[in-house]
C-alpha cells in the first residue's frame, strides 16, 4: 500500500495517485469489473474482505442447523435432498473464501477471526431448528431472503465475488424451492402438520426480515458500499422486495405471516409491514442469541478435529513440490 491509501498491483509502478484513482473510478462509472491485479482503494479492499468473509462464515455456520436434521429427515428422499443442500453450503463457503484470497486475505486468518469472535456471521444462524418444518421455513424464508440479497451481488463491481455469486444464487434458488415444497406438503397435510408449518413460519419470519440489516439510516457502511458498486440496493429496498415477493407465496401455502400490520398499500404498490425489533438483532450480533455459543463452539471443535487433514494436505503438497523441483 502506498500513496493516498491506495493499493497497487505492482510495487514497481509509481504513477500519480490521481491517475490510479481515475482508473478505478472509470471502471465503476462504466460498470466495469475490478479484478485482483487492478488498483483499488485500500478501503474498498477492506470492505470487500469483511463482507465476503462474513458471507463465507455464514455459509459454513449455516450448515449446522440443517445438518442437525439429516439423520431425522422423514424419508430417504428428504434425507438425500437435505444432504445435497448442506453440501452446497460447504461449496459456497469454499467459493467465497477463495474470492477473499484474491484480495490478499489469508483463509486461516479469516477462520481464526471467526473462531475468536472478531468477525461475524449472519445473525439468522443463531436460532434453533425445533421441528422438521424449520427445514421448510429456512429454505423458503431464509434462503428466499438470501436470494433477494445476493442476486444483485452478481453485478458487484469486484469480478471474483460477482462470478462466485452467479453459481451461489442458482443453488440458493433450488434451496428456496425445496423449502417451499416442504411447507406446501405440511400445510396441505394433517392439522398437526399444518400447525407445525405455521409455528415454524411464526418463528422465522421476523429474523428473516432482520437478515437485511438495520434500517438505512442506521447502516454505517451501506452508502459507501453502494458508491463503490459493491451493493446495488439499500437494506430497506431489499427488505421491501422480499416482503412483496413472499406475501403472495404465503397465500399459496395457506399460511399466515405473523404481522398484524401487513397489508397492501395501493398508493406505494407494495406491502406495508410492522416495525422490526432491531434490539433483538443487535443482541444476537453481540453474541446473546439463542444458539450463538453453541454454533461457534461446534465450529471451533470441528476445525480442531480436522487439523490432521490440513496437516496431511500440506505435507503432500510439500512432497509434490520437492519432486517437481528435483525433476526440474
Amino acid at each position: 500500500m502506498y500513496g493516498n491509501d491506495f493499493t497497487a498491483p505492482d510495487e514497481g509502478s509509481r504513477e500519480p495517485a490521481e491517475d490510479r484513482l481515475a482508473e478505478f473510478e472509470r471502471l465503476l462509472e462504466t460498470e466495469g469489473r475490478v479484478e485482483p491485479r487492478d488498483v483499488m482503494p485500500d478501503g474498498y479492499r477492506k470492505t470487500l474482505i469483511r463482507q465476503i468473509a462474513q458471507h463465507a462464515h455464514s455459509e459454513i455456520i449455516g450448515m449446522q442447523p440443517e445438518g442437525n436434521w439429516i439423520s431425522r429427515a422423514p424419508s430417504l428422499r428428504r434425507k438425500a435432498i437435505l444432504m445435497a443442500k448442506v453440501q452446497d453450503e460447504a461449496g459456497h463457503g469454499l467459493y467465497l473464501y477463495a474470492a477473499a484470497e484474491t484480495l490478499g486475505a489469508d483463509r486461516g486468518e479469516l477462520l481464526d477471526m471467526l473462531h475468536s469472535g472478531r468477525q461475524k456471521y449472519s445473525s439468522i444462524f443463531n436460532y434453533p431448528t425445533l421441528t422438521w418444518a424449520d427445514m421448510g421455513a429456512i429454505g423458503w424464508l431464509v434462503d428466499g431472503a438470501a436470494i433477494v440479497n445476493q442476486v444483485p451481488l452478481c453485478r458487484c463491481s469486484y469480478g471474483p465475488y460477482a462470478r462466485a455469486m452467479v453459481r451461489v444464487c442458482k443453488e440458493e434458488s433450488f434451496h428456496q424451492r425445496q423449502g417451499f415444497e416442504i411447507l406446501h406438503t405440511l400445510s396441505h397435510g394433517t392439522e398437526a402438520q399444518k400447525a407445525m408449518a405455521q409455528d415454524a413460519v411464526d418463528r422465522w419470519w421476523w429474523p428473516s426480515l432482520m437478515m437485511f440489516g438495520p434500517t438505512d439510516d442506521a447502516s454505517p457502511n451501506s452508502a459507501q458500499s453502494m458508491a463503490w458498486g459493491i451493493k446495488r440496493f439499500s437494506n430497506d429496498e431489499l427488505r421491501q422486495r422480499f416482503v412483496d415477493m413472499t406475501v403472495p407465496q404465503a397465500e399459496v401455502l395457506g399460511l399466515t405471516l405473523p404481522d398484524p400490520d401487513l397489508r397492501w398499500n395501493e398508493e406505494r404498490g407494495s406491502y406495508d409491514f410492522g416495525e422490526i425489533d432491531f434490539t433483538e438483532l443487535f443482541e444476537v450480533i453481540k453474541g446473546n442469541g439463542p444458539c450463538n455459543k453453541q454454533r461457534l463452539a461446534h465450529r471451533v471443535r470441528a476445525h480442531e478435529d480436522g487439523a490432521w487433514v490440513r496437516e496431511a494436505a500440506d505435507a503432500y503438497a510439500a512432497k509434490q513440490a520437492r519432486r517437481t523441483s528435483e525433476v526440474a
